[in-house]
């Protein structure tokens, strides 16, 4: 696996870790609860930012990197 690849999975982890903690504060009715999965998904869009950053920055550095691109190509050559 390449690096650009798994830097998309980590993102894409990520976000869905983020919706997960969304949900679970919305089908508790504990407001400690509440509050601690939204300063979860807080913290979590924080990282997020970060490694979009980075995944931008990387592939900005290194186009080879890209996914999308890779899957085109490979789209190509079929």
């Amino acid at each position: 696996m390449t690096v650009g690849k798994k830097l998309h999975q980590a993102l894409t982890s990520l976000e869905g870790l983020r919706s997960e903690y969304e949900t679970f504060a919305q089908d508790t009715d504990d407001k400690m609860a509440q509050q601690m999965f939204q300063s979860g998904a807080q913290q979590l869009d924080s990282l997020i930012t970060d490694l979009r950053n980075r995944v931008n920055y990387v592939e900005q550095q290194e186009p080879q990197y890209k996914v999308e691109q890779q899957m085109t190509g490979q789209q190509r050559q079929q």
